[in-house]
């Protein structure tokens, strides 16, 4: 039986690795200066996937921290996935050449469907994420600055039947904010999109938080990105990983 995935997450901003709350560029947390020795940290923690955020680029439309990600890239032997930023073809062309294993595309899967359906074909599917940031039922875009008005359900189906093989689901109403995770959201996405491998993320607080995301017994709900928690200190990442450990799917 697969092994949920506890993947923990590195967000960029000014070159630097920083929180914000509920993806408020206005109440940040700086948690280190040099994110490639943080990645280091993680894989000698027992990571098997990083996950990074380019905060700079989501907001302003293309990555803003690419030599960062590629210094992050180097740094470490477990592959990374970037979201931030990547709206066309040529620059997740760019953020692949860095040493990145596979692109997020949260703001264009909203904005121009047939351009990632092309890059889908172009990259395959291992390379392409579709990011959904949710919000009140909608997904949000632009760095969630923006509301797309589009049902996040509706949009990872249609992505699902367009061959996407993985989708991050965020509940930004629990991210940072250490409560646990939309346990609902995460099952009706897992039973939308029965096809997809799905990755949870936000508000994971503790290693409970895992178990009970493992208990929906949902064979498609692969990982966890766990942020916040991991900075705060609320446990290792070991203790994270130790409580997916030997929980498995039918």
């Amino acid at each position: 039986m697969p092994e949920l995935m506890v993947i923990p997450a590195i967000d960029l901003r000014g070159g630097k690795c920083v929180r914000l709350l509920r993806g408020n560029y206005g109440e940040e947390t700086v948690y280190s200066d040099n994110p490639a020795d943080q990645a280091m940290l993680w894989q000698d923690g027992g990571a098997e996937f990083i996950h990074l955020v380019d905060l700079d680029g989501a907001r302003e439309g293309e990555p803003k921290n690419l030599d960062v990600v590629a210094s992050i890239a180097a740094a470490v032997s477990v592959p990374c996935e970037l979201g931030g930023g990547i709206r066309s073809t040529e620059t997740a062309r760019r953020v692949l050449e860095c040493g990145i294993a596979r692109v997020i595309l949260g703001t264009l899967a909203c904005l121009d469907p047939e351009t990632v359906r092309k890059m889908l074909e172009q990259f395959g599917p291992e390379k392409i994420i579709i990011g959904i940031d949710a919000k009140n039922g909608t997904a949000a875009i632009s760095g969630w600055l923006k509301d797309s008005g589009m049902d996040s359900f509706k949009l990872a189906a249609e992505f699902a039947d367009a061959g996407i093989k993985r989708i991050i689901y965020t509940d930004i109403a629990t991210d940072g904010m250490l409560t646990g995770p939309n346990i609902e959201a995460q099952a009706t996405l897992c039973d939308k999109v029965p096809r997809c491998n799905v990755i949870a993320s936000g508000g994971v607080s503790s290693p409970s938080d895992i178990t009970k995301l493992a208990k929906l017994n949902k064979h498609n709900l692969e990982a966890v990105i766990v942020g916040k928690a991991l900075y705060e200190r609320k446990a290792s990442l070991q203790d994270f990983i130790n409580a997916a450990k030997n929980i498995g799917f039918p």
